[in-house]
């Protein structure tokens, strides 16, 4: 192996693709910053691969530069030692609507692309990347699971070396179920209305960030189920609305209530095993190690942890979306209370892998955010902590340093331990990281 960094793929969040029609001449946004077209991105009840409305080609374009470009530039520069030496940056768009697994397919297919486009670099050849060529990933909040599906599905016949995932549910998030119940949350959207509930109840990929953390769903009558995963949890009006849908853009084929029951139950089936794939990942198995991939969780913002479900007079689910769930104990309390915080988006509990130790992870807060990021402080406050994280400066200096392997020279890189986890055992993927807190 040579000394230059390998390449970089930086793997976005659900929603934040750009999404065009192919169809219309020139093609048209139907999803950006400023463009939501619900009623052309919702997805065929008879073949979820396609849109409703038809005919059509929607196609995932550029990612959201608000959140990522800052990041791609300075990995580009602080990654390269000299000018004339860049070492590849390549952002990755994909169809967020999609189930998981299917976009590994994709990401595997582009870090092939990516490792032979490096190849014709004159620096990387004579370095000779060739010889055993890898690239390092980054993703973040539902990218870090697509790079964890990836290797698990490749074993160690993937080709990368290092990962650095920030805010990641590996366990899911609360606001995936107020997504399909409401149609709005802190994963991307404005307000709520029915064309969004349509639109998420009938996205598979968003199936895949259900909450499974120890301790988080409280079931009254667990006879009903205990997982979310299960259809029968689920309150009547979203099966019902996936049924209204049906009816009115189906083919006809066969009851649409059943058809309904067919399409929740099969998009639930699908997020459920992918996350028993998660779950079961083992660094070892895939030729990794714990100081290869930095895990980077957010805290101290009032974040939904817990969510409750009752019985109706009818014996049927009913979500408890109270206000009193929300919370953010980060810094006070015990342990236990102090784990019941977030980035906003994702829960502290959600986002602990299984494939990784807790006294792995590092953890940051909006106080993370320096003096001269003043406009970055103002989105945090106002598009949320989780969303904006990957444009901090602390989040690019610790990836590079992940990446280099570079000293902290300046002493500015920084984390903390989560709560319960002594400064002493904190055994981050960066050596000799500052603790704080």
């Amino acid at each position: 192996m040579g000394k230059l960094p390998n390449p970089v793929i930086v793997v976005p969040g659900i929603t934040a693709t750009y999404l065009k029609d192919q169809y219309t001449l020139p093609p048209e946004l139907v999803w950006s910053v400023l463009t939501k077209e619900y009623d052309r991105t919702t997805l065929h009840p008879d073949d979820l691969r396609y849109e409703s409305r038809e005919p059509a080609r929607v196609v995932p374009d550029q990612v959201f530069e608000v959140a990522y470009k800052e990041l791609i530039a300075e990995l580009r520069y602080n990654l390269a030692a000299k000018p004339e030496q860049p070492v590849p940056v390549f952002p990755f768009g994909y169809d967020w609507r999609q189930p998981l697994d299917q976009t590994e397919r994709q990401l595997e297919a582009f870090v092939d692309e990516v490792i032979d486009r490096t190849k014709l670099l004159r620096h990387y050849h004579a370095d000779k990347f060739g010889e055993d060529p890898r690239v390092n990933l980054v993703g973040h909040s539902m990218g870090g699971l697509i790079i964890a599906g990836y290797i698990k599905s490749r074993g160690k016949q993937h080709r990368v070396g290092k990962v650095a995932t920030l805010a990641s549910p590996y366990r899911g998030s609360f606001e995936a179920v107020i997504k399909v119940v409401t149609g709005t949350a802190d994963l991307g959207g404005g307000d709520s209305n029915s064309r969004e509930r349509e639109a998420a109840r009938l996205t598979p990929a968003l199936y895949h960030l259900l909450p499974t953390m120890a301790g988080g769903l409280k079931v009254d009558d667990t006879s009903l189920g205990t997982t979310l995963f299960e259809l029968s949890l689920w309150q009547p009006s979203v099966q019902r609305t996936i049924a209204q849908f049906v009816k009115l853009h189906g083919l006809g084929k066969t009851n649409a209530d059943d058809q309904a029951a067919e399409i929740l139950s099969s998009m639930l089936a699908r997020a459920s095993e992918h996350r028993q794939q998660i779950e079961s990942l083992s660094l070892k198995d895939a030729g990794l190690t714990e100081e290869d991939w930095l895990c980077v969780v957010g805290a101290d913002c009032t974040t939904r942890t817990r969510l409750r479900i009752r019985s109706d007079k009818q014996g049927r689910p009913e979500f408890d979306l109270a206000s009193a769930d929300r919370e953010n104990k980060y810094g006070s309390g015990t342990t236990q209370e102090q784990r019941r915080t977030g980035d906003g988006t994702v829960p502290l509990d959600g986002a602990v892998p299984g494939f990784l130790r807790e006294e792995n992870l590092v953890c940051v807060t909006p106080g993370d955010f320096g003096y001269w990021e003043v406009q970055d402080r103002v989105v945090s406050s106002a598009a949320g902590f989780h969303g904006i994280l990957p444009n901090m400066n602390l989040i690019h200096r610790l990836i590079v340093r992940h990446f280099t392997g570079a000293p902290d020279r300046h002493g500015n890189t920084w984390g903390r331990p989560l709560p319960g986890v002594a400064k002493a055992e904190w055994s981050p993927a960066i050596p000799k990281l500052t603790a704080k807190g």
